[in-house]
């Protein structure tokens, strides 16, 4: 199986350098701009992890010269780059090419199908603590690095399995195939949307909302995604409810979103894709989306105040 991964990011390097390290994909490379390809050439793909630091020597690939011979075009991008990510790998991917995107949120899948065919795109989920640090190396917070993917119409398929068996090999990752991956991308959402519109409304971590007198806020937030995926017929296992709400009233929690990472840090967010997506689909449903809706408010008046400080 020939793999080739968007960028040499956190995600897209952390999961290409295992593949790489297991040795049961035929062909792994990154699609990399040519600072990037300089900085690997030199170094090797760097990765710092609790699990052991390492460098490889990778294969890249220029954007203007990918070819189309890929089995799997594996993209890691954030959604507000996502228009210029198919651009990027619209020249690799050929008729029998499948394109796994590990993003946050759903409303990718449509867009992406529309640029490559419904057929051509699985879902994924990632759940993975990393990120790139300023001298391009990938940082491995700490474990789990857990990958999950699989058909958006449900089943197994050869190529599913044929990428699953690629990632087996890899050490330090946990791979599913899932037959339900649809099912599985919404449970994460509620995670995250809820997680992403709570801490960008209040600005702060979990623990400091609830200490804040905010303990009933945060569950009918949580309870409202949850409602909100039951509704589009992707209810959460009670199990896997009972877990986050562990972490959503535990008050010694640190937990925040990326999104609100993002914001702290001054850069773009994506609010739109994940929250605007779940109010969306509450309205939808006929649900009070109102929490949601003064999530999605505040983060687009983030936004706001972003674009108008560059003007």
């Amino acid at each position: 199986m020939r793999i080739l991964i968007l960028g040499a990011g956190a995600l897209g390097g952390y999961y290409g350098a295992r593949l790489i390290q297991g040795g049961a994909a035929e062909e792994v490379a990154f699609l990399v701009r040519p600072k990037r390809q300089a900085q690997i050439a030199r170094e090797g793909l760097v990765v710092k992890s609790p699990l052991g630091d390492f460098a490889l020597p990778v294969k890249t690939v220029a954007a203007d010269a990918p070819g189309n011979h890929w089995d799997v075009v594996l993209l890691s991008c954030k959604s507000y780059d996502l228009e210029s990510a198919i651009e990027a790998i619209r020249p690799a991917v050929g008729p029998g090419t499948a394109v796994l995107p590990v993003l946050n949120g759903l409303s990718h899948l449509s867009a992406l199908q529309r640029a490559f065919g419904d057929g051509a795109v699985l879902g994924g989920v990632a759940k993975i603590a990393a990120m790139l640090t300023p001298e391009g190396h990938i940082r491995h917070m700490a474990p789990p690095a857990d990958l999950l993917f699989g058909e958006i119409a449900g089943g197994m398929s050869a190529r599913v399995e044929a990428l699953a068996r690629a990632f087996q090999a890899a050490p330090h990752i946990k791979t599913t195939a899932s037959p339900a991956i649809m099912d599985e991308m919404w449970a994460k959402l509620v995670m995250l949307g809820s997680l992403a519109a709570l801490t960008v409304l209040m600005r702060g971590h979990i623990g400091q909302i609830i200490r804040a007198g905010g303990q009933e806020l945060i569950l009918r937030m949580f309870r409202l995604s949850a409602a909100i995926a039951a509704a589009n017929g992707h209810p959460v296992p009670d199990e896997t409810l009972t877990g986050m709400e562990r972490m959503f009233t535990n008050p010694k929690s640190t937990s925040t979103a990326s999104m609100f990472r993002d914001l702290k840090a001054g850069g773009p967010i994506e609010i739109d894709h994940i929250v605007g997506f779940l109010v969306e689909a509450g309205k939808g449903a006929a649900l009070d989306v109102t929490l949601l809706e003064a999530a999605l408010v505040s983060g687009r008046t983030y936004e706001a105040q972003r674009a108008e400080a560059a003007a």
